[in-house]
């Protein structure tokens, strides 16, 4: 049992560590901070003030939305107390029995907040009302009014971005957790699967790469994050895609690839990080996404194949099975790009000659 508990916290620190060494985590976060920023750049934050407030966690946009308004009901409760003590109308100011009032029924604090909230929130319960005889009282409602309309416009405003952001759509497509390398139809392919959960299609979806790795050029200098272009492709081409079921996305490592000079047994002691994007429309916001996810070496499984997850029902509808998604087969792969292009993959390591079985798949006969 200790040696059990030992194990699960030496996983989980060996994850916290592999985490913080990402610069994009698996849900597509950017692990990464700015020091040094001069105190001046933190004003820009306020002249786009819109975007840093839909920008926020949704505890500080609802801590806005109730402070707000509280605030604002509570500096017009004094307005409208002062303009009740500058006219007199206070209870214990003694007003006459034919004193003329601003708003009647206010005479105390108390009233005064409550008339503020029934002003700004347009409920109108009767008893507290406005008279004509006072011109700061008719100034101060019409204020009041228009600042509350302002109020209610910006803070629904930004609930109602936050709500239909494209990143909640990015929620619902996810790829798989490992990456893998295999060869597949006379080429040795680098393979990950990426799916769309809802039935509504990303129309005009993009699929591309970057290899992040640190790198020394011949003159010495160490350049850290060096971006280099990793592309993509599934069975039907690399742009336009029909994403209404799970796709295979292949990068082929051929002698132009940064994964020509790897191998299986110099992979894991690599230091990269292989960024996987997909850009696209959502068909029924019409609001474009970017999804975004991770792979480190300890992620990339050489030798190793997708299970099939599309298949057939009785009923003659394609189903897909998510059990399999990130389900992975070993199949006899060369140890290295050179000795797959150059010495020959079956020499190698021969292929399977059966591949693999869809079980799920019905045989259907098509009469001509």
């Amino acid at each position: 049992m200790v040696s059990g508990i030992r194990k699960r916290i030496r996983d989980h620190l060996l994850q916290q560590r592999i985490c913080r060494s990402r610069l994009v985590t698996k849900d597509g976060r950017c692990n990464i901070e700015f020091g040094n920023m001069k105190y001046g750049n933190h004003f820009a934050y306020l002249m786009d003030f819109w975007t840093t407030f839909v920008d926020l966690r949704w505890r500080f946009v609802l801590f806005f939305f109730i402070a707000s308004f509280t605030l604002s009901w509570f500096f017009f409760g004094l307005l409208w107390f002062w303009v009740a003590w500058s006219n007199g109308d206070l209870t214990w100011q003694n007003p006459s029995l034919d004193h003329l009032y601003c708003v009647d029924n206010v005479n105390n604090l108390t009233t005064a907040f409550l008339f503020s909230v029934e002003t700004q929130t347009a409920i109108g319960y009767g008893i507290r009302v406005i008279t004509p005889l006072c011109p700061s009282a008719i100034a101060l409602l019409m204020i009041q009014f228009v600042i509350g309309c302002i109020i209610n416009c910006f803070l629904c405003g930004v609930i109602l971005a936050k709500i239909s952001r494209s990143k909640k759509r990015a929620k619902t497509i996810t790829f798989t957790k490992m990456a893998v390398i295999c060869p597949k139809k006379d080429f040795l392919w680098l393979m990950i699967r990426v799916a769309n959960l809802r039935k509504t299609l990303m129309i005009g979806s993009q699929i591309y790469g970057k290899l992040l790795r640190t790198t020394i050029t011949p003159d010495g200098e160490t350049i850290i994050m060096d971006q280099v272009n990793i592309e993509f492709m599934v069975d039907a081409g690399k742009d336009n895609l029909f994403f209404v079921c799970p796709l295979t996305l292949y990068h082929v490592i051929d002698k132009s690839s940064p994964f020509f000079e790897m191998a299986v047994d110099t992979l894991q002691n690599q230091e990269f990080e292989l960024v996987v994007f997909l850009d696209g429309t959502a068909e029924s916001t019409s609001s474009t996404c970017q999804v975004r996810t991770s792979f480190i070496p300890q992620e990339i499984m050489w030798g190793y194949n997708f299970m099939p997850i599309i298949s057939r029902s009785k009923e003659g509808k394609y189903r897909v099975d998510f059990s399999n998604f990130s389900t992975v087969v070993p199949v006899a792969t060369a140890h290295c790009p050179y000795c797959f292009h150059n010495i020959g993959h079956h020499l190698c390591s021969p292929s399977p000659a059966n591949g693999i079985d869809n079980g799920g798949f019905e045989h259907i006969d098509i009469l001509e």
